[in-house]
């Protein structure tokens, strides 16, 4: 039991995830279904979890509140756009071997969104709470903005397309068609960044990380430099979500409207992060499955049963469940802030913090002495 209990949940939810398309009897029209729509909602689920998992970086290790990792999601998008479209010079897909371009492209995507960040923040380092927010905001809409205005190099509100399939030897599929290749992939990589998110956790740099969070002015105290410690985490999160951008892309074909990557966009990934359990990678992966499942799966699928069952036969929109989606969102919200602030599955570091002003359980009434 001691050896189950060690076993990683958000390792356990991969595991799960990746059996899902292969469960015997389906049968034909599941299938289909899982092709059409079900397997593209869940790799973009995929996907926002490993953008979760870049802010939780900064959020839930190094406690700094950043509201602008959507701007970092959007420019590992364009930076794969930028490399692999055959409008642009570069053309990575063609140039190089089978199937190692694309990868080159994702790793540069990484790269470039961790050097921004680094070049970014480097002057905010001093900031905290409120004004950090602030700033990262206003960096994020400043990006989107950008990504919007210079048309000679992003094309504007049509994005960069189109950015062309992988080419992975013995899988000679249409990626398009069939979301099963972008599901595993997209799988592969949440797996990966839960693994490197593990080891980081556990190291040297995610102690320092969590004394930072803690208590700034007693982790300079400690001799560490809290400088670098943030810098660190800037970088390691905007890498991640470059990556999340970069998948994106890939998956779309396209690297979108750049409204796409807008502050609504770090704010639900924040929101999912609050949902979940700061301080906990599965408490993250469950935070994104809640929220993005809700609105892309369940939602969808409740509108579906409606309309089969003739629930809603005029067709007004006030009969719909997609209608009322934020309604529940919001109150749902705010029963766990008031309920469960700590999330579902939070760390137990932060439970520990957020009760420790709880008054204590009444002690247990001490049992008669017997009189003779």
């Amino acid at each position: 039991m001691t050896r189950l209990r060690q076993i990683p949940l958000d390792l356990v939810a991969i595991a799960l995830f990746a059996l899902y398309p292969l469960i015997p009897g389906l049968g034909a029209q599941a299938d289909a279904l899982f092709k059409a729509t079900v397997g593209a909602e869940f790799t973009t689920l995929f996907i926002i979890a490993v953008l979760a998992l870049g802010l939780h970086v900064v959020v839930g290790y190094a406690g700094q509140l950043h509201l602008g990792v959507a701007a970092f999601f959007g420019l590992g998008a364009y930076v794969v756009g930028i490399l692999l479209v055959p409008a642009y010079p570069f053309k990575l897909g063609s140039q190089l071997p089978a199937g190692t371009g694309v990868l080159v492209a994702v790793v540069v995507a990484f790269a470039v969104a961790a050097l921004v960040s680094i070049v970014t923040s480097a002057p905010i380092l001093r900031l905290r709470g409120d004004y950090l927010a602030l700033v990262t905001l206003g960096f994020g809409e400043v990006a989107r903005f950008a990504l919007r205005n210079l048309e000679e190099i992003t094309n504007g509100t049509k994005g960069l397309n189109p950015i062309p399939q992988p080419d992975v030897p013995g899988l000679k599929g249409d990626w398009s068609a069939d979301y099963r290749y972008y599901y595993y992939l997209c799988l592969l990589a949440l797996g990966l960044v839960l693994l490197l998110l593990r080891n980081v956790e556990r190291s040297r740099l995610g102690r320092a990380w969590v004394a930072l969070r803690e208590d700034e002015l007693a982790a300079v105290c400690m001799g560490l430099n809290t400088a670098r410690l943030k810098l660190a985490a800037f970088a390691l999160g905007a890498g991640i979500a470059g990556l999340a951008g970069a998948l994106y892309a890939l998956r779309l074909g396209n690297t979108a409207d750049p409204d796409t990557y807008s502050f609504q966009r770090s704010i639900t990934v924040l929101c999912c992060l609050i949902l979940g359990g700061l301080g906990n990678r599965a408490g993250v992966v469950l935070g994104v499955i809640l929220v993005y499942g809700f609105d892309g799966i369940f939602a969808p699928a409740a509108d579906r049963y409606i309309q089969q069952f003739k629930l809603n036969p005029s067709g007004s929109p006030f009969l719909t469940f997609s209608s009322y989606r934020l309604m529940v969102f919001g109150f749902a919200l705010i029963l766990i802030m008031r309920f469960r602030p700590e999330g579902l599955l939070p760390s137990s570091r932060v439970k520990a913090e957020l009760h420790a002003c709880d008054p204590p359980a009444p002690a247990a009434p001490a049992p008669a002495t017997p009189t003779h």
